[in-house]
């Protein structure tokens, strides 16, 4: 039977994981009871003699003859706080037969300290989501009205779709500021009300309520450094309302653009009002989808957080039973009944609000998104994760069982035929090996990716809400390792049909399409469209490049900067990938002149493009974070990426020019690109060597109890971010050839990117926990906007 204290761990959100009941530090505390108690067993063997007997029997009754209940050891009271925010505070008095007890003091001050806690964190997250579904609530009546509006005067309408109603008027502001300025008013306002939030609190509720109010603080921030889509004031019900669409794609960014040349420079005067004061708007129906759709999503993520807020009650009462049972097991008085009523009655066991909200947003998500079908409701609201299969554990060994014994045989056959010796000319390292290069580069990343998402579940670091994947189709470690060893086993067993086919005899002209073949049959897999071979994970893949590639016109999520710093580990599959191409689609391979690429003036050129596109693609995501967020940190974050992307292009002019000049900045770039990314990794993304650390070079929290492992860890970083010596020393291993070198090179480059993807997240993990962020807060469409505005 599993253990209660694992079992709590295992269910407890991770990122409210400090605002939980600390059932460990009382079952510390009443560890030291017991030990008091066993300790002063002879003392109460001799206080059984008769005298002690009859003077502990007169003092159990009392002056009316009546006897005292054991159960009257302890007496809770209640106390109201200083703050109306802060609630009820409960302090638990010792009787006589607990007074003289240090330990037993401590244990229940703890206990009311932990009480007090979980009351005042489920008041201010109830609070925090009733605000939010208040606020869905008036967005989703004003998305009905608006769509209701449309599909009435939708006979009617003409082309721009344009329409009027008589409980919707539509206003022009006359004094239209910027969205910049308007972002400054707001930020200095909440500063100020910060300020004055921070002057009135005090310890455990401060830190909540701080952190509460900077997380909604940054994320108001985000979504008003966000530049919108946004259509003119229109008013409904009395208010002045604006449509709110982030730009997150090309098209919305275009669109926004467009609107502002059009308004600032092309049709100055649509500016100023009419002598009404009033005109018609034009209401895209693209533009009330994006509204649904955000809506949609705010209420997925608010239903998720009042099921959290569910799960955060039902917890800490488990852990108040169990604690109090143990107690009374240890001690032999019957304290739970007299605690556990007063739990009961605490504010985070007796509030009913968050069920009474939960279900009205079961309610109104069934009526408006899920046309009345609760079964398809619940797939949004409540989707349910795939079982592991055992299915898949065994192809996992079925397959890794083939590689090795592919790759084996292969490593005897290529040792045999002396294909990897250093010689003036090779056909098949020139032609086949890039290929085999790319897939191992490829791969071994993925695997790697595989190890972490291991890792990342056995300490509870959430994933999936970082990179926000969906919990029906993320990828499983298993998946990724099922998907890695298996295409693996391909890869390799057409290498190894490749190679007996040259050692019967065939030429390299006859089999030299084999490896064209494996990388077009892997890219067809890659984009094909049917519901075959984990096919959303596919796409997401694909959505992910996309972004990367156009990064600047997309929003930059976790998820696509992550991604991107992979490919700066990749370029040497990159530039693999940029032969591979131009060897086929020359066709190269028919005539056999595999040189022809490496003189081709535009293939040299395209190489510096390559080397360093993808720092490249990361210092335009840095440059769209800063735009969207106004943090300097991305600016310093792109000048690390830009220093990369500088060293890169010196490499590979050395590469064509070999001369003393080009050896000399390659060195100097070289190490201060070095430097400035050690620093970024070790204090921006490790978030380590702090020196005021309680422990010592290394944050205040960490996810792994052996701290070695840090130390391991960054002395290896340092060690694998100076593999770019190799460039200088052109070191090698006797007579094997240049390229299997360069291969465990970039091997290990790939392996330090592994490393570092763990405590990347680790550090984002810790983050988010710090401000108890464990659901998305999705920005609203519909925005109020006063007057003056």
């Amino acid at each position: 039977m599993v253990k209660f204290s694992k079992q709590f761990e295992g269910q407890l959100v991770p990122e409210w994981k400090e605002a939980f009941v600390d059932y460990w530090q009382l079952k510390k505390d009443l560890k030291k009871i017991h030990l008091l108690n066993s300790d002063n067993i002879p003392n109460k063997q001799q206080s059984n003699s008769l005298p002690n007997k009859l003077l502990s029997s007169l003092r159990n009754f009392s002056l009316f003859g009546h006897q005292h209940r054991n159960h009257e050891a302890i007496q809770v009271h209640k106390k109201l706080s200083s703050s109306a925010s802060k609630g009820d505070m409960y302090e638990t008095e010792l009787l006589d037969q607990f007074a003289d007890t240090d330990a037993t003091k401590e244990f229940f001050a703890c206990l009311d300290f932990q009480l007090n806690k979980a009351n005042q964190f489920y008041k201010t997250k109830e609070k925090e989501f009733m605000d939010r579904g208040e606020s869905l609530k008036k967005q989703l009546g004003i998305l009905i009205e608006l769509k209701t509006a449309l599909q009435q005067r939708g006979k009617g309408a003409t082309s721009q779709e344009s329409f009027e109603d008589a409980s919707i008027s539509y206003t022009i502001s006359c004094d239209e500021e910027s969205v910049k300025d308007r972002i400054e008013e707001e930020e200095q306002l909440q500063d100020n009300r910060a300020d004055d939030t921070e002057q009135n609190d005090v310890p455990f509720t401060d830190s909540l309520r701080s952190d509460d109010l900077s997380k909604s603080m940054r994320m108001k921030r985000e979504d008003g450094k966000m530049r919108t889509l946004s259509g003119r004031v229109f008013n409904y019900q009395g208010k002045n309302l604006k449509i709110n669409i982030p730009l997150t794609t090309p098209s919305r960014t275009f669109s926004a653009i467009s609107y502002l040349i059009w308004e600032d420079l092309v049709n100055p005067s649509a500016k100023k009002c009419g002598p009404e004061g009033s005109s018609n708007l034009h209401i895209n129906r693209t533009k009330l989808h994006h509204a649904e759709k955000m809506i949609r999503g705010a209420f997925v993520e608010i239903y998720k957080g009042l099921g959290y807020l569910q799960t955060y009650r039902k917890l800490n009462m488990l852990a108040f039973i169990k604690i109090l049972k143990k107690f009374d097991k240890v001690t032999g008085k019957e304290v739970l009944p007299i605690y556990l009523k007063v739990v009961e009655s605490s504010y985070f066991d007796s509030s009913d609000k968050v069920m009474k909200l939960e279900d009205e947003v079961e309610e109104l998500f069934i009526k408006h998104f899920a046309e009345e079908d609760r079964r398809k409701a619940m797939k949004y609201l409540k989707p349910q994760q795939h079982k592991d299969s055992h299915s898949v554990t065994f192809f996992i060994g079925l397959f890794t069982g083939c590689f090795l014994a592919l790759f084996v045989g292969y490593v005897i056959m290529a040792h045999t035929m002396d294909v990897y010796r250093r010689q003036p000319q090779s056909v098949y390292m020139e032609t086949v090996y890039p290929v085999f290069s790319m897939f191992s580069l490829l791969f071994l990343h993925f695997f790697l990716y595989g190890c972490n998402v291991f890792a990342w579940r056995k300490t509870r670091i959430n994933y999936s809400f970082i990179f926000e994947l969906s919990p029906t189709k993320e990828l499983k470690y298993k998946d990724v390792f099922l998907i890695c060893t298996t295409s693996l086993t391909v890869v390799m067993g057409v290498m190894f049909a490749h190679l007996s086919l040259l050692t019967k005899g065939y030429s390299y002209g006859q089999v030299q399409a084999i490896p064209g073949l494996l990388v077009l049959i892997f890219l067809l897999l890659l984009v094909c469209p049917f519901n075959i071979f984990y096919r959303s994970s596919r796409y997401r893949f694909l959505r992910v490049i996309r972004n990367i590639i156009l990064s600047p016109l997309y929003k930059v999520v976790m998820l696509d900067f992550f991604m991107a710093d992979q490919l700066c580990s990749q370029v040497p599959m990159l530039r693999n990938l940029e032969y591979v191409a131009c060897y086929y689609i020359t066709a190269s391979y028919k005539t056999g002149d595999y040189g022809y690429c490496m003189k081709a003036r535009h293939y040299r050129d395209l190489a510096y493009a390559v080397s360093f596109l993808p720092y490249y693609w990361r210092a335009m995501q840095c440059a769209r974070r800063w735009f969207d967020e106004g943090q300097t940190s991305h600016l310093v974050n792109l000048g690390k990426y830009v220093s990369a992307m500088l060293a890169a292009g010196a490499k590979v002019a050395f590469e064509k020019e070999k001369s003393v000049g080009w050896l000399c900045l390659v060195v100097v770039m070289s190490s201060a690109a070095t430097v400035y990314q050690l620093y970024w990794d070790f204090v921006k993304d490790w978030g380590l060597l702090q020196m005021n650390s309680k422990n010592p070079w290394l944050r205040n929290e960490l996810m792994l109890r052996r701290k070695i492992i840090y130390y391991f860890s960054m002395g290896l970083n340092l060690i694998l971010r100076l593999a770019w010596l190799q460039t200088v020393l052109h070191s090698s291993f006797e007579h094997v050839d240049y390229r299997v070198t360069t291969l465990f090179l970039a091997a290990l480059e790939v392996t330090r990117r592994g490393l570092w993807n763990f405590f990347r997240l680790e550090n984002e993990h810790l983050n988010n926990a710090g401000k108890f962020r464990a659901v998305k807060t999705i920005p609203l469409p519909f925005h109020e906007v006063d007057e003056q505005d």
